[in-house]
Order: C-alpha cells, then structure tokens, then sequence
C-alpha cells in the first residue's frame, strides 16, 4: 500500500467529515457537504490558474463555503427533522445538474484537470488547524450552545439560547470546512467531474462521522481515515471479496460500539474506573450515555448564562 497518497485523501476526507459533524453538533442532518465543496472545488481550479498560492485558495475556498452555506441556511433552517435532511440532499443532485450545464465554469460532463501544487504537509497542518479550532469551540460559549440545542433546542429557546443563530453559525462552519475540503480533493485528485463530489462522498461522510462518533470532533477524523484507509489495508490480504470483509468489520464495530469509537463517556467511565482501581457496574455513566452527550442538559443553559453575565453582557 502506497502509504503517502491515501493518508492524503483520509486528510481531505477527513475536513468533510468535520463539516458533516459541525452541523450535527446542533441537530442538523446536514448531507450538503459535497454541495459545498464543489463549489469552492471547481472555482478554485480558475483561481490556481491565476497564480494564487494553495493555502491562499484555501482559504478563499473557506470564505466561499461559508458564503454559501449561509446563503442556503434561510430557507433550508425552516425546515426541521427528515425534511431538512431531504433538503441538503437535494441540494447537492442540484448542484450536479449546475456543474453538468454551466461549462463555462466547470467544464461540464468533461470536468477540468487541476494542476497539483499542494504538498502533504500542507494537508497536514491545514487539518491540524481544524482540529485545534474545535477543540477550542468545545469549551466555548459557542459550543455549549451548540451541545444544548442539539439535546432539545426547545428548552434551549426557552432558556435563551438564539437556536436559529447557533445553527447558522454551525452552517457557516460546515460550508467553510466542506469549501476547505472541495479545495484539497480536487488538488489531489488532479481532475473533478459532475461525479467528484457527489451524494455517495456526502454519505460516507455521513458513516464516518457515525463510526468515529459523533460526540466528540476527533471523531470524525478517526472515522474518515478508517473509512480511507481500511479497504487499502484489506487489499494486502485478500484478493476477493475485500469490500464485504470491510462491510462486516465496520458492522462489528457498530454493534458493539454503537457511540462511535471515540466517546467521551465511555473514555470518562475508563478513567473512574482506573482511578478507582476496582470493577463497579456502569452506574451514572450509563444513564448519560443514553442522552446522547456527556453533558446534561439541564445544566448546561444555566452554565451558558452564568457566562454571559460573568462576562458583563
């Protein structure tokens, strides 16, 4: 196995599997990713062109995402449960039918060659930069905020959280990261097409984000480069029947991980138990890992409250 070129695609996969999880986090099924990251994807082909250097269409790629994301949440926030899934899925078969009529821009059926100019360790430290701006949101107001609308944003309404402004700007976020991440395929593909950033990239990052777990930001990243690198693996041992061997693995690890494999209450529930140095039963931590986060829910809008007038607002 090729070790360098699939751990660049477990890296570009893995900023779309953030963007997926960015609009999880507050209880948005978003499926829009691949929609965001073709836009940025194709329009940074004609600013490489231009001479631009790769992190700097990067982040141009990172403006345009955002752009449009928040130019979809209008509409596509009024909607709520299966029916905003729906919408964010329809949105990427439309931006398909753009990509295949509007030539001009995309090259149309044909797509367009991108020529490289990204290194592996610009990948790496474009990631790693992702990866440090979520673990400081997860502490923040922002992402307190976040956790409580997505356990029941009526009582976060009802305690005054702004619900449709978390969720724009867990939108945002997700456009920007999915824009990032149109910007890195592309440049390591070395050609887009209509098929590029299609629905099945929309819903394998969707089934990274549920195996790696979808409570805690490493978790998408974790599940991205399994999801990436787990077939190469395979290939090495078997010479048939690779894809059904990886469909029970990843099976298996539902079944018996059903919260992903990085979740922060079982991580907690380890570290008690270790501390203590005796098996106890489950307890506490059982109860909350049915509620779907480590944090309560009640508790959490007070500690958002707390904050605001700590800090003098």
């Amino acid at each position: 196995m090729q070790f360098i070129p699939v751990l660049e695609f477990a890296l570009c996969y893995a900023l779309f599997a953030l963007s997926t999880y960015a609009a999880l986090s507050t209880g948005i099924l978003s499926l829009a990713a691949g929609a965001f990251g073709a836009v940025a994807g194709f329009m940074s082909v004609h600013l490489l062109d231009l001479g631009l250097p790769f992190l700097l269409v990067v982040l141009c790629g990172v403006v345009i995402g955002a752009a449009v994301s928040v130019v979809v949440s209008l509409p596509i926030l009024r909607l709520e449960s299966h029916y905003l899934a729906l919408a964010t899925l329809a949105l990427v078969l439309i931006t398909r039918v753009f990509v295949l009529n509007v030539t001009a821009l995309t090259g149309g059926a044909a797509g367009m060659v991108v020529s490289r100019t990204v290194s592996t360790w610009e990948l790496v430290l474009i990631v790693a930069l992702a990866a440090w701006m979520f673990a400081r949101l997860r502490r923040s107001r922002y992402g307190l905020a976040a956790d409580t609308v997505r356990q029941d944003a009526n009582v976060a309404a009802g305690l005054g959280v702004n619900v449709t402004q978390v969720r724009r700007t867990a939108m945002a976020l997700s456009g920007g990261l999915a824009g990032a991440g149109g910007v890195m395929l592309a440049n390591v593909l070395g050609y887009i097409g209509p098929d590029s950033y299609y629905i099945h990239l929309s819903f394998t990052m969707l089934a990274a984000v549920v195996l790696g777990g979808a409570f805690h930001w490493a978790g998408p990243i974790v599940g991205a480069v399994i999801f990436t690198m787990l077939p190469e693996l395979l290939r090495q041992f078997l010479s048939h029947g690779e894809a059904i061997a990886n469909g029970i693995i990843l099976i298996l690890i539902m079944i018996f991980l059903p919260r992903g494999l990085v979740d922060p209450v079982r991580f907690k529930h380890w570290r008690n138990r270790a501390r203590r140095g005796k098996d106890d039963d489950l307890g506490q931590p059982v109860l909350n890992a049915g509620k779907g986060s480590p944090r309560d829910a009640v508790t959490l809008p007070f500690l958002i409250i707390g904050r605001k007038r700590g800090g003098g607002e």
